[in-house]
């Protein structure tokens, strides 16, 4: 049944959920803060700049319950989500800590795992200053997470700790017509090193909504691989708020490939807080249908000396709708910036439709900064050379576009996971339309 207006959906989703008190009084006056906030935000509409290609009415014709605070994991089967190099893995199922299906019982020295309601009473002191960073933030699911603040993961790596084996965080929905509001935190300490994979996947859910905010710190050399995939369900909903900081130094790399969702929306923030700072980030949307992937970056050099090289690619086909909007800010006295941003967009059909919109805003003089879009079809020639060499159009054209996504997909550095994306855009290739 609709919910009659973004009043109501906002007044109903608040009045389904109940959170646990914990021991900080800090932590129950930010939420809340942060519930007077949602009441009185308004879901995001189109006439807002931020949002003006992103409709989210469909939201309304939906009613979401809060998950169950200890699911029955039983028979859930994990494993072909698996990864076989990640030795550290865990499990949320609807939002919640899953110890059956997670193995962190044996840490590297140096390593704090811990799911955030746990974190919260026994790391405070740590947790507080991420979370006071978003407390006047004027979005309505950022004001949602902050008000429900629960569930999610606490990691911490020590200083001049190196982890060699990646992090793996599987993130299960099992459930329609529920809400999550996971809070991922990631601190990297002083020249230490780490890859987190972030993994989205559904096992028989389908309506349900996904609301992730992520805190990101990395302090002085450190270096974080920060993987994201988005395999949702297609009848989903995946919003996602991503903060990052950056110390002198450091060096952050971020892969986030979507797949999945009916409607999502990835937002990431990256702030360059000291000089010779490294920010790689890599991003691929493949939709169809009737999908919308709509992701927004900022890049904000604070201080000189700061790299960053942005590649974001869509594919799009049967009548869905990608959505990139890249800034690229240079602060005043952040001299010898290079900094660079590129956004390459594949319309597999007639009816698929990209907005792109790079930007860049400099306000020093001595950098280098360059931004890109381009928008279309397979290249005409490439295909014509492929069929001349004896292979069939439709398989030509498959070709073309697995090596578009492929250019991506083969930069993360961990096997398993490239070979289960690389069979899942293959799979793709042959319906694409």
């Amino acid at each position: 049944m609709a919910i009659a207006s973004s009043i109501d959906w906002i007044a109903q989703l608040i009045a389904n959920h109940t959170v646990p008190v914990v021991q900080s009084s800090h932590f129950q006056q930010l939420r809340a803060q942060a519930l007077e906030q949602a009441h009185r935000l308004m879901l995001p509409t189109t006439a807002q700049e931020e949002w003006r290609f992103t409709d989210l009415s469909p939201l309304l014709r939906l009613q979401f319950k809060q998950a169950h605070t200890q699911p029955d994991a039983s028979v859930l089967d994990v494993s072909s989500w698996q990864i076989p190099e990640a030795t550290l893995r865990v499990t949320l199922i609807d939002g919640v800590f899953s110890p059956e299906h997670s193995s962190i019982n044996q840490l590297p020295v140096g390593l704090t795992i811990l799911p955030l309601v746990q974190a919260l009473d026994t790391h405070g002191a740590a947790i507080e200053a991420h979370l006071r960073k978003h407390s006047k933030d004027d979005d309505l699911f950022v004001a949602l997470n902050n008000a429900f603040l629960q569930h999610g993961l606490f990691i911490h790596v020590a200083a001049g700790v190196k982890l060699t084996a990646p992090i793996h965080l599987l993130c299960v929905a099992r459930t329609d017509a529920v809400v999550t509001h996971p809070r991922i935190i990631l601190i990297a300490d002083r020249e230490s090193a780490c890859c987190v994979i972030e993994d989205y996947v559904s096992a028989s859910a389908s309506d349900y909504l996904t609301n992730v905010m992520g805190d990101v710190r990395l302090a002085q050399g450190a270096e974080l691989r920060h993987i994201k995939v988005q395999r949702e369900s297609i009848d989903a909903f995946h919003v996602a708020n991503y903060a990052v900081d950056v110390a002198r130094e450091a060096h952050y790399i971020s892969q986030t490939m979507s797949f999945g969702a009916r409607l999502s929306r990835h937002k990431q923030v990256v702030t360059q807080n000291g000089e010779a700072a490294k920010i790689t980030t890599d991003g691929l949307a493949w939709i169809e249908g009737r999908q919308l992937a709509d992701t927004h970056t900022v890049m904000d050099h604070s201080k000189g000396y700061g790299q960053c090289n942005q590649a974001h690619k869509t594919i799009v086909g049967g009548a869905a709708h990608a959505v990139f909007n890249g800034k690229i800010f240079v602060r005043t006295g952040a001299q010898l910036t290079d900094s660079s941003q590129q956004s390459r967009n594949l319309l597999l059909s007639p009816r698929a439709h990209v907005d792109t919109q790079p930007q860049l805003e400099i306000f020093a003089d001595d950098v280098k900064c360059a931004h890109g879009a381009t928008v279309g079809q397979l290249d005409e020639e490439s295909l014509f050379y492929l069929i001349s060499r004896g292979l069939p159009e439709l398989q030509a054209r498959n070709l073309l576009t697995y090596a578009f996504a492929a250019d991506l997909i083969d930069r993360i550095p961990v096997p398993s996971l490239v070979a289960q994306l690389s069979q899942s855009v293959m799979a793709r290739t042959g319906a694409a339309s």
